[in-house]
């Protein structure tokens, strides 16, 4: 592959991102959802390094997410600083800085506790890419975070 080819892939990824943060931003979850191939996975961490979930298949990433963050909520996300290796002509990985932002009306969760109105986080996104039928999608997106700042 040349010098071309492969700026050529780095950018199609770039946009691909971008249409990812652009999708949950606007809270198309379904559009989000089809950015992924069909066995994709999202698994977000919490600060600590530990599994917030993990959520398998464009369905399921597209039922998930819309729960996670509450009806009524605004969503803000940022992204910096890509990191893209280029593979092959149908597989990459990257890593993105990102911050996120989060608000949303006051809520419980089933035991009556309260849940953050407002979550400000700061982390990477992590994509495997590959290209089937001629199209980038994300095979895998992990979430880490270096820092969740909550307001309750």
């Amino acid at each position: 592959m040349n010098e071309i080819e492969r700026l050529s892939i780095i950018e199609s990824l770039r946009r691909l991102m971008a249409r990812y943060v652009y999708a949950a931003d606007h809270q198309q979850w379904d559009e989000l959802a089809s950015l992924f191939t069909p066995d994709g996975s999202f698994t977000p961490h919490n600060a600590d390094g530990t599994v917030l979930r993990r959520m398998d298949g464009p369905e399921e990433i597209a039922r998930s997410i819309p729960r996670s963050v509450g009806s009524g909520a605004v969503i803000v996300h940022h992204l910096f600083s890509d990191l893209v290796d280029v593979e092959s002509a149908d597989a990459a990985r990257g890593v993105w800085a990102m911050e996120d932002l989060i608000r949303r009306p006051a809520r419980t969760d089933p035991d009556g506790r309260p849940q953050f109105t407002e979550m400000h986080g700061f982390g990477h996104y992590r994509p495997r890419f590959t290209k089937t039928g001629g199209e980038w999608r994300i095979a895998e997106l992990v979430l880490t975070r270096v820092r969740v700042d909550l307001t309750y």
